[in-house]
């Protein structure tokens, strides 16, 4: 029973490109090398990324709402940082292909072309991001819903 069930669980063993050969890491399915520049981000990249941009977005937001995000009294309404994030998104990865963030963090978003995101992909990749159950299902190229939906690839700068 424990090879069966195990045996699905762990699921499949490897995927295959668009010619048919076995793809052994994530991106070889879209044409992207294995490390360096261009390779896909991994998971921490991207979670570290997307902390620091929300740190990020809370400062700036409690500095428009004049409010200090951390008070307990009068707290912060939650829809400010949510906001600037949504706007910060959008304008970044539609002129620079990467957030505050993603820099730091040496990521950055694009399309399979190599292109960065129109507005329009960038607004719809972003909403997906904000509902985050598109975000955190993702495939073997480590590409989330989100990252499918705009036809995107998170990748090291």
């Amino acid at each position: 029973m424990g090879r069966i069930s195990g045996s699905w669980l762990a699921g499949p063993r490897t995927t295959t490109r668009a010619d048919g050969e076995a793809a052994s890491y994530p991106g070889a399915r879209l044409g992207l090398p294995a490390s360096g520049p261009g390779s896909v981000a991994g998971f921490g990249r991207r979670l570290g990324a997307l902390f620091a941009d929300w740190i990020i977005c809370l400062l700036v937001a409690s500095a428009l709402a004049r409010q200090s995000a951390f008070d307990g009294h009068r707290p912060l309404n939650p829809g400010w940082p949510l906001a600037v994030f949504a706007v910060v998104y959008v304008l970044l990865l539609t002129t620079i292909g990467s957030t505050v963030g993603m820099r730091l963090f040496g990521i950055g978003v694009r399309r399979l072309d190599g292109r960065r995101l129109p507005l329009l992909w960038a607004l719809v990749r972003t909403v997906l991001l904000m509902l985050v159950i598109p975000a955190v299902v993702y495939d073997h190229d480590q590409r989330g819903l989100h990252d499918k939906a705009a036809d995107a690839v998170a990748v090291r700068l």
